[in-house]
């Protein structure tokens, strides 16, 4: 089970703060009212946690802030004006938090559009992409990814590791490679993978296809893989070669 931090961080660090400034208070020397500060952690929180996490946060800031009065240094009683404090710093800190959760939302809002858009664009290319987290777990698989491997969207949607995108195509057939060779080339693609190694190499599917793989290491660590289809250019290179390799043994032979 992950732990989402950032939810609980702002929290954790409203209930530390009020916790020091009651013990300083308390123990060593008067100091001032923490109440801006509080605000400042609330709207932190909510910017970094999301609207619960301010709003648990700005709860602690208030019932920190009223044992805070309490402390010997503070005046004796509750008297209008320490519940006039206590009141307008529970609305500062639910407005702080119910704002900055807002505009949080609005900026997650404009991200996702932003990655929904980019995804329907990559969708429509022929080069098949793979974009993988710095565990090797694929993030997104692009349309003609799924259709040159024949992966499901039921996989492909499930962040699959890498490795198990080799065995999907080993265990469909989906390379034109000999059994006892495809262990071997899958352990290589692996470490290839793994090291950021950049060199683009050729994979010939079963189809007939050719595709060009080439692997880009990205800033945070992950990788992009990018599959061109070179079929044509493979094909073209090959009848060159055969035309030049005739052409050769003719003149031998006329010599």
């Amino acid at each position: 089970m992950r732990v989402d931090w950032r939810a609980i961080c702002g929290p954790g660090v409203t209930m530390a703060t009020a916790l020091i400034a009651i013990a300083l208070d308390r123990h060593f020397t008067a100091i001032p009212d923490p109440a801006p500060l509080f605000v400042c952690i609330v709207a932190f929180a909510a910017l970094s946690g999301g609207l619960a996490s301010g709003m648990i946060s700005a709860a602690i800031a208030v019932a920190c802030s009223s044992l805070f009065l309490l402390t010997p240094h503070a005046t004796p009683g509750h008297g209008i004006i320490d519940l006039f404090r206590l009141a307008l710093l529970a609305t500062t800190t639910a407005g702080a938090a119910g704002i900055a959760g807002l505009l949080r939302k609005k900026m997650r809002d404009a991200h996702h559009s932003t990655a929904e858009r980019l995804s329907a664009a990559l969708d429509q290319v022929d080069i098949g992409i793979v974009l993988l987290d710095t565990d090797t777990r694929a993030e997104f698989i692009n349309r003609a990814f799924r259709d040159y491997f024949s992966l499901p969207d039921e996989k492909a949607d499930n962040k699959p590791p890498f490795i198990a995108l080799m065995y999907h195509g080993r265990d469909t057939g989906v390379y034109e490679l000999p059994e006892e060779e495809l262990a071997a080339f899958i352990a290589r693609r692996t470490a290839m993978m793994r090291s950021g190694d950049e060199t683009p190499i050729d994979i010939n599917l079963a189809d007939g296809k050719v595709l060009r793989l080439h692997c880009t290491a990205l800033p945070d660590g992950g990788r992009m893989l990018s599959y061109t289809p070179v079929t044509d250019l493979v094909r073209h290179t090959d009848h060159r070669s055969g035309i030049d390799h005739d052409r050769t043994r003719h003149l031998r032979a006329a010599e």
